[in-house]
């Protein structure tokens, strides 16, 4: 990557990245910082928070990286967040929703979220809109959505009662359903925005080792991780799409695709649903208490 580092520059753009403490996350601001971008890293553990600094600092010395902690699986850390960077910031250029989990077994937040549905759905839908005044002061902006090719196993179950209720809980059916509901958001974001300069685009990474099965995934979720092994492709690699997106100017006015391997890819059938997708921002503005 260090070939590409002076093309496409990014001097005097804001980038704020989710997870950015680790996997592809962490290669992606590295890069970004690389091409001269003010990294501004989201993450929810300080000490790894550091580490991506100094990593960043490596690459580019000058770079001042700053660090913005939230558990993104919080709403209300979400609303504090979404205002520090209000405060902080005049502008946005690009803003990554890169953070992401795979369950283990079924887990309430305390705020009465099932934990992947709020962290890798709710959290980026209710930050990008507070965020989007930043965006739009930025002239051009883009959004960037990592989302998976598990969405062509997910759907939308209509109420928070139904996804959460014990007997019917699968902690990768989970997954696949917070993955289709990225991509269903990046459509309609992309409609809503499209007499504006923001672009909104989303990606399938890989599948990317980076320990996102944990050690309470459910034996055949680890199996299925397992048998993947042989195809999974380093952090380096899956980083490619989100630096991509971020900065390469043929995209500059492209919204509303899905990216896989740097290039427009094919969704599911329901993925390409307007319906489905003005459905699911009707139950995310629920869920995630948005006026």
């Amino acid at each position: 990557m260090a070939a590409l580092a002076d093309s496409h520059r990014l001097d005097g753009k804001n980038i704020l990245i989710t997870g950015a403490s680790g996997g592809i996350g962490q290669i992606t601001a590295r890069e970004l910082a690389r091409r001269g971008a003010h990294l501004i890293l989201v993450c929810r553990n300080p000490e790894r928070a550091e580490q991506t600094k100094a990593l960043i600092q490596q690459v580019n010395p000058a770079s001042t990286p700053d660090i913005l902690l939230c558990d993104l699986s919080l709403l209300s850390e979400v609303r504090a967040l979404a205002a520090e960077v209000l405060r902080r910031y005049p502008t946005l250029d690009v803003l990554i929703n890169n953070a992401g989990i795979m369950p283990g077994p079924l887990t309430i937040t305390a705020e009465g979220h099932e934990l992947s549905w709020v962290t890798n759905h709710l959290a980026p839908f209710l930050l990008t809109n507070l965020l989007l005044p930043l965006l739009d002061a930025a002239g051009r902006a883009r959004i960037i959505n990592v989302a998976s090719e598990a969405h062509w196993l997910g759907e939308i179950e209509p109420a928070q009662t139904f996804r959460n209720a014990p007997d019917k809980y699968s902690s990768f059916t989970a997954y696949c359903d917070s993955k289709l509901a990225n991509i269903l958001f990046t459509n309609e974001l992309a409609h809503r925005l499209e007499l504006t300069g923001i672009t909104a685009n989303c990606l399938h990474p890989g599948i990317v080792d980076t320990g996102l099965v944990n050690p309470g995934s459910s034996r055949a979720m680890k199996l299925m991780w397992w048998l993947a092994r042989p195809v999974m492709v380093t952090a380096e690699v899956g980083a490619k799409t989100s630096i991509f997106l971020a900065s390469d100017p043929q995209v500059a006015s492209i919204s509303g695709r899905y990216f896989k391997n740097s290039q427009p890819a094919r969704t599911s059938g329901t993925a390409r649903n307007r319906a489905e997708a003005s459905r699911l921002w009707r139950i995310s503005e629920e869920e995630a208490g948005l006026e």
